[in-house]
């Protein structure tokens, strides 16, 4: 339930459009069988009646709690320190001079400095990374296995590293034709190339680190009883629309979630999702992942994207114009329009995306409940107790991945994609607008 696109797709809008330079993102059990639909959960699994853990696994999430929240805290600050060490250093001076005696041409130069400067920035930043995985493993969150985490990232670094070079020989090329209106043009650049990225991620990217299979072909039968969901919403998603991903090679958590856009919008659940949970969970777990499509979300995130990097955009051109007034001379970056200069670009809408990150998660929490009121309305009737069969696959959910049960309020503020799982059980249990005289507030 938890929406995620491949780091790919993070990586690569963050090589376009600079903003999210050093964002923080956040094998083998048996294939998951066919399952039968059940008219209704027995009993004893519905005695969820709010979010709690079992005391080993309450110390264990506490742990990971804590750890993750230092490495959040430390990995927030890291990024924006290593470019400050790196002007400070003047190693892009450097890069720069060495690309500009290879060639004069901007294109060439571009080839040669924007990989010197990538690369190294992903080695210092690797060991985050390393630790990050090493944790997941340790807690049994992950699975994957140290050389096929080896294989994702290189890929991850290689196709990034493609565009990032494409991104910064635009940028650059702008910024010397417009000096005054570039951030604005090549704001205007960045609108279609997202939407070419979220179009072809579910095609061409995802499959590159994960396999998908239609999920008519793994489980027909959970097909059968999703259909009566979207019957129940008057929604047609076709059948060549769902697809069911091997998560549990690299994973033991749940998920599912919806992306690509238009002929490549789909519904994505994970195998380990499909497996564990009983089929009522998973048919809330489609409604509110339907919720997502019928919705618009991924269309209206985009619009959101768009208004929040024109912003940026704007105000880092400024903070650019300041810092490199402030300390250019010292740090030998000859302008705004110099190769050197693209680590200031990256510092000033780094500490802009610190800034603005609790308003993105703001804008993605609200989604989030969107569609669980969609997940609990387009369920309603379909088994008895929607609400307590939401509030059990999100006991799973959180239980699988050790959520913390009383999360810092203003860490979920900051850094929250998702409302917190006690808080998501407690609405699915509270919900009933049905005797109400507004009624539903989307399947009516």
């Amino acid at each position: 339930m938890k929406a995620t696109a491949s780091r790919l797709v993070l990586c690569s809008v963050v090589a376009l459009s600079l903003t999210f330079a050093f964002a923080q993102p956040k094998p083998g059990t048996a294939p998951p069988s066919s399952v039968q639909p059940q008219p209704s959960q027995p009993p004893q699994e519905l005695q969820v009646t709010e979010y709690s853990l079992p005391p080993e696994k309450l110390a264990k999430a506490e742990a990971l709690y804590k750890t993750r929240t230092v490495l959040y805290l430390f990995g927030m600050l890291f990024g924006i320190a290593v470019l400050w060490v790196l002007l400070k250093l003047r190693v892009a001076p450097a890069f720069r001079d060495l690309a500009e005696r290879v060639s004069t041409n901007s294109v060439v130069q571009a080839l040669v400095f924007v990989p010197l400067l990538t690369l190294l920035i992903a080695l210092i930043t690797l060991p985050l990374d390393i630790y990050e995985h090493r944790i997941s493993r340790a807690y049994g969150l992950s699975v994957q296995g140290w050389g096929s985490w080896a294989g994702d990232w290189c890929k991850a670094e290689a196709l990034s590293l493609v565009i990032m070079v494409l991104a910064v020989a635009a940028l650059f090329w702008i910024i010397r034709k417009s000096p005054l209106r570039w951030w604005f043009y090549f704001w205007l650049l960045t609108q279609p190339f997202v939407v070419l990225l979220i179009f072809v991620a579910p095609v061409i990217l995802d499959p590159m680190f994960n396999k998908f299979e239609p999920l008519d072909k793994t489980q027909p039968q959970l097909v059968s009883a999703i259909e009566k969901v979207t019957q129940r919403g008057r929604l047609n998603i076709p059948r060549d629309r769902m697809f069911e991903m091997e998560a549990s090679e690299k994973v033991t958590t749940y998920n599912a979630y919806v992306t690509g856009i238009g002929a490549t919008k789909r519904v994505v659940v994970w195998d380990n999702t499909s497996r564990d949970m009983t089929v009522p969970e998973t048919l809330f777990v489609f409604g509110h992942e339907m919720g997502h499509y019928v919705l618009n979300h991924i269309y209206k995130g985009l619009a959101f994207f768009s208004a929040m990097t024109f912003l940026g955009f704007w105000l880092g051109r400024k903070i650019v114009l300041a810092m490199l007034a402030r300390w250019g001379d010292a740090w030998h970056v000859r302008g705004v329009n110099d190769l050197a200069a693209l680590p200031v670009l990256m510092l000033a809408l780094s500490l802009l995306t610190l800034v603005g990150e609790p308003i993105g998660n703001a804008f993605s929490r609200y989604q989030e409940h969107q569609a669980d009121v969609y997940g609990l309305e387009v369920t309603h009737g379909l088994f008895p107790h929607n609400g307590e069969v939401a509030a059990s696959a999100f006991q799973k959910l959180g239980e699988k991945s050790y959520d913390y049960p009383t999360p810092n309020r203003l860490l979920v503020f900051w850094s929250y994609s998702h409302p917190s799982t006690p808080e998501r059980i407690r609405f699915s249990l509270q919900y009933d607008p049905w005797d109400a005289p507004a009624g539903p507030k989307y399947v009516k």
